[in-house]
C-alpha cells in the first residue's frame, strides 16, 4: 500500500515540475583514449533562453526542444548515466533524460563504439568489457571536468541501461560474465538473438587484453536500473547473488520473439538478492516501448524501409507509448528517491 500511495502522489506532482524547467544540452568527444574516443551527450537544467533547438527528431521519432550549450542552472545535482542497446545511440532514451532533468538531474549518455548506430566496428564490438568501462570513463570525465565537477553530487550516481545497456550497467555493480555458464544456457535456451550475438560481442571465446570481470565493478555507482535487458544468462548466478547495490529491474511483458522477460529480466530477479532489487513487469509493454514516442505513420514508414521493423513503434493493445512512459518514469523516479 505504501508503494501504491507513493506512486499516486508522484504521478500527481510531476506536471507542476515540468513547466518550470529548461533543458540544456551539449555534446562532446572524450578523447583521452585514442583507440576508443567516446561521443557523449549531456542534458541538464539550464537558464531560460529563446535559442531553442529541436533534437532527436526524425521521421519516425518525436524529438524534444533544448537549449544547446545553455548556461547551467543548478548548483548541485544527482547524476544519471545512460547506456543504449545494441546498435542504438544517445537518442534512444532521450525522452527519459528530459524527464529526469525536469526533476533536477544531470543526465549523460555515451555512444558505445562497435555497438552504436554509426560505428559497428567488429574489433570494438568484440571488446565486451569496454561497454561498462565507457561509463566509468564518462564518470571520470564528469568528475574532473571544470564545468561539471562542482555540480555533480558524487554520492548520488545512477546508471540506467536498455537492452544490451541493461547488461552493461549490471557489470558496474558486480555482475560477471561466465562463458561456460552462458554456453550451457544457450544449449538449454537456444535464443537466436542473444546466443547469436555471442561471437560478435566477444563472448564465445577469450579476447586479447580481456580483463577480469571483477575489475569492471565501479563502487561510485550507487544504484542501477535495467530496462528489459538481454544477455542476462551470460552472467554467473554466483556473481548476481553477491550484488548489494540497489537494482531496479523493469521488463516488457509482451515477448517480441527474442527477449522473453522470464529468461532475461526474470533471471536477474531470481538470482539478485531480494533486499537488493525491485522487479516490475509492464504487461502491455514491448521491448521497444522504452524507446521514444513514434510519430503517426511511423510503422508504415519503417515497414517500407525494412519489413518487420514496424515493431519498433508497436506497444500493447489499448495503451499508448506516452502512457507507458509515464508509468515507467514514475517507477524510476520513485526508486531513485529511495536511496539507503
Amino acid at each position: 500500500m505504501r508503494w501504491f500511495c507513493s506512486f499516486i502522489t508522484l504521478v500527481l506532482m510531476l506536471p507542476s515540475s515540468i513547466a518550470a524547467t529548461e533543458i540544456g544540452f551539449q555534446q562532446k568527444v572524450i578523447s583521452q583514449s585514442l583507440e576508443r574516443p567516446l561521443s557523449i551527450s549531456i542534458w541538464y537544467p539550464a537558464k531560460p533562453s529563446n535559442q531553442i533547438t529541436l533534437i532527436a527528431d526524425n521521421p519516425v521519432f518525436q524529438g524534444n526542444p533544448v537549449i544547446e550549450n545553455g548556461a547551467v542552472n543548478t548548483a548541485s545535482a544527482p547524476l544519471v548515466m545512460l547506456s543504449h542497446g545494441y546498435r542504438g545511440n544517445w537518442r534512444n532514451q532521450h525522452w527519459l533524460a528530459v524527464k529526469l532533468v525536469e526533476q533536477g538531474y544531470v543526465v549523460a549518455a555515451v555512444d558505445h563504439p562497435g555497438t552504436t548506430t554509426l560505428d559497428s566496428s567488429p574489433q570494438q564490438a568484440a571488446q565486451w568489457w569496454q561497454r561498462p568501462k565507457d561509463l566509468s570513463r564518462l564518470l571520470d570525465y564528469l568528475l574532473s571536468d571544470e564545468q561539471w565537477s562542482g555540480v555533480i553530487d558524487r554520492t548520488n550516481v545512477t546508471a540506467i541501461g536498455h537492452s544490451l545497456g541493461g547488461w552493461t550497467v549490471l557489470q558496474l555493480v558486480g555482475a560477471q560474465v561466465d562463458r561456460a555458464f552462458f554456453h550451457q544456457q544457450c544449449l538449454l535456451y537456444p535464443n537466436p538473438r542473444t546466443c547469436g550475438l555471442a561471437k560478435e560481442l566477444g563472448l564465445a571465446e577469450s579476447q586479447p587484453n580481456e580483463p577480469l570481470s571483477a575489475r569492471l565493478h565501479d563502487e561510485r555507482i550507487k544504484q542501477v536500473i535495467s530496462l528489459d535487458l538481454g544477455l542476462a544468462r551470460s552472467f554467473s548466478s554466483s556473481s548476481l547473488h553477491k550484488i548489494k547495490t540497489p537494482v531496479l529491474i523493469l521488463a516488457a511483458g509482451i515477448d517480441i520473439g527474442v527477449l522473453p522477460q522470464t529468461q532475461e529480466s526474470g533471471f536477474l530477479a531470481e538470482h539478485i538478492p531480494l533486499l537488493s532489487r525491485r522487479y516490475k513487469v509492464y504487461e502491455q509493454a514491448m521491448h521497444f516501448s522504452f524507446l521514444p514516442i513514434c510519430k503517426p505513420g511511423a510503422i508504415h514508414l519503417l515497414e517500407e524501409e525494412v519489413q518487420g521493423d514496424g515493431i519498433i513503434c508497436k506497444d500493447g493493445r489499448g495503451i499508448t507509448r506516452s502512457a507507458l512512459h509515464q508509468s515507467i518514469f514514475a517507477d524510476i523516479f520513485l526508486f531513485l528517491g529511495q536511496r539507503p
